[in-house]
Formats: structure tokens, C-alpha cells, sequence
């Protein structure tokens, strides 16, 4: 393997082992000292720790029923493994750093999630009423596939009442950014914008290289004619 093979392979390992481990970290202290629900103030009220579960879809979505749970956790083992050989493909062909670590967050930010789904329900005790346990000795609280994953961070920037004269809503109550996620969700989503800009200005790039060879051919016919 040649030295820069070796340095984009080198950068994608530590960016997934350094994401994996926060998101582990974070995951585990939140759920071995909090119980589902709870909420710890970090920046007044627009930003919180508020623990959750869910089936196992970004930002606190779901995916119903056991048939649907296991199909995610599926799809997201295939997802993960196709992700895996595209991270592989762009270090053997030395392929642009940028791409090459849009790609790491989001592998990483998936792989941290599905370690939730599949093994956190076999290692941990449940969180509704109290503080989980890791390891009970009567088991964990759902068999392989089934777990939860655990979301934290809340973002309500804006949380207050509509006013009464704004149509169809007014009087209701409005929040702004009611999202509920994990650090493993935002790797995916600042890798997903890191892939969407890359090839935005890859295309720019090639429709730039594309002109200037047709003016190149352009010029040498006519010096030819």
C-alpha cells in the first residue's frame, strides 16, 4: 500500500474509532444515570440533555411493530457493510480527503446506532422507571436486534405560544427544532452535507474541466482550418 493509500486509511480509522467511542461514551452515562424522560439543563432552556429511546431511526423517529424493527436493523447492518466497501474504494483510489471523511461520519454515525439496536437491549436493564443497569444478572431488557437507541441532545431554540392572531395556529404552542438526537445522528448528518457539497463542487469542477477542453478543440480545429 502506497503512503498516501495509507494516510486516507490511517484518517478514516480515526475518524470512525474517535466518533464511535463519544457516542458510545455519551450513550452510556446517559443511560446508566439517567432514567427516560429526564431532562438536565445545559444553556438555560434552548439547550438540554433529555434522555430518550427509540426504534432505531434518526432524530427520534419510528419505525413500527417487531417486523419493522427488525427490517431497519437489517437495513442498516447491509447499509453499513455496502458504506464499509465505498470507504475501502475511495482509499484505493486515493480518492479526495473531503469525500473520504463525509463518507467516515456517516459509516461511523450508523455503526454507533446500530450498536444500540442490536446489543444495548441484551446489556442493559430497562430505563423507564429508573436508572439502567448494565449487565443484570436477569438480563437485559430485549433479545439481539430489538434494543433502542439512546437520543440526548434538544435543541429547543424556540419554545413559546403562537400568538392568537396567526392563522390556522394561533394560540397553539410552537417549538422550534423539536428534534431529540445523538452524537452518532450528527455525524450523519454533517457527513451527509460534507457529501452533498462535495459533489456539488465536483461537477462544477468537471463541467470547468469539461469546457476548457472543448475550447482546446475548439481553437486547434480552427488553427487546423
Amino acid at each position: 500500500m502506497t503512503q498516501p493509500k495509507k494516510k486516507r486509511l490511517l484518517l478514516a480509522i480515526a475518524i470512525i474509532v474517535a466518533i464511535l467511542v463519544i457516542d458510545q461514551v455519551i450513550k452510556i452515562l446517559v443511560k446508566t444515570h439517567m432514567h427516560i424522560g429526564e431532562s438536565i439543563p445545559v444553556f438555560g432552556s434552548w439547550f438540554q440533555i433529555l434522555f430518550i429511546e427509540n426504534e432505531g431511526m434518526a432524530f427520534g423517529m419510528h419505525f413500527g411493530g417487531s417486523w419493522g424493527k427488525i427490517l431497519l436493523s437489517v437495513f442498516r447492518l447491509i447499509a453499513s457493510v455496502g458504506i464499509a466497501w465505498g470507504i475501502v474504494y475511495l482509499i484505493k483510489k486515493n480518492a479526495r480527503k473531503f469525500l473520504l471523511v463525509s463518507m467516515s461520519l456517516i459509516f461511523a454515525g450508523a455503526v454507533g446506532n446500530i450498536i444500540d439496536s442490536c446489543f444495548y437491549g441484551l446489556i442493559f436493564s430497562e430505563s423507564t422507571f429508573e436508572v439502567a443497569q448494565m449487565f443484570p444478572e436477569e438480563g437485559g431488557y430485549a433479545p439481539f436486534l430489538f434494543g433502542k437507541v439512546v437520543d440526548m441532545f434538544y435543541f429547543p431554540i424556540i419554545d413559546t405560544t403562537l400568538p392568537e392572531w396567526v392563522p390556522i395556529w394561533g394560540g397553539q404552542h410552537f417549538t422550534f427544532f423539536n428534534a431529540i438526537f445523538n452524537f452518532a445522528d450528527a455525524a450523519i448528518t454533517i457527513g451527509i452535507f460534507m457529501l452533498i457539497i462535495d459533489q456539488l463542487f465536483a461537477s462544477k469542477k468537471e463541467k470547468k474541466e469539461k469546457e476548457k477542453v472543448e475550447k482546446t478543440v475548439s481553437e486547434t480545429t480552427e488553427q487546423s482550418v
